[in-house]
């Protein structure tokens, strides 16, 4: 089985080519942190090559960008080349199936500020549909008084209705 997850920042901006079939391709570097600590207390990053075909390469190209985080599901591929100087050169890469938008995009509106700063009238987010507050407006003259839960909701529609057990289908 040849499967990979992994998250992580983009160290570049996606380059997108296309192939001679006219099929979209994107590559990226990603950066991902270790979870444990050297013996000097640093924690190190490892940096793998992504590619991404077809139509989610054009969306990695239009959406993302240098920092932004990602959640990538994919296989491990390796490949060789004869470089111009004659050498035989390797290359290992993770070929992307799915990548998943994480957090907000690098320099956008909906970043925030941080606690020490107050947003001022210039640097204050532009709303977006989603920034907003229904006010709830109650109405003095309402009709609605609330449920009396021994009323019958259905007293007003005339005779009752008899149903045999026979005829549920349940």
């Amino acid at each position: 089985m040849n499967k990979v997850f992994l998250i992580g920042r983009l160290t570049r901006d996606p380059e997108l080519r296309y192939t001679g079939a006219n099929t979209a391709v994107a590559t990226f570097s990603l950066a991902i942190s270790r979870t444990y600590s050297n013996s000097a207390g640093e924690r190190t990053t490892d940096y793998v090559n992504i590619v991404v075909w077809r139509k989610q390469a054009e969306n990695v190209k239009n959406y993302l960008s240098q920092g932004s985080q990602v959640a990538i599901d994919g296989r491990i591929q390796s490949r060789t080349y004869d470089a111009p100087d004659g050498k035989r050169r390797y290359i290992t890469e993770i070929v992307a199936d799915n990548i998943e938008f994480l957090g907000a995009r690098p320099g956008s509106r909906r970043t925030g500020t941080s606690t020490n700063e107050q947003p001022s009238e210039e640097n204050a987010p532009e709303p977006t549909p989603y920034d907003f507050e229904i006010p709830i407006q109650e109405e003095e003259n309402s009709n609605f008084s609330g449920a009396d839960i021994d009323s019958n909701p259905f007293a007003d529609f005339g005779a009752s209705i008899e149903i045999d057990d026979n005829e549920l289908p349940f």
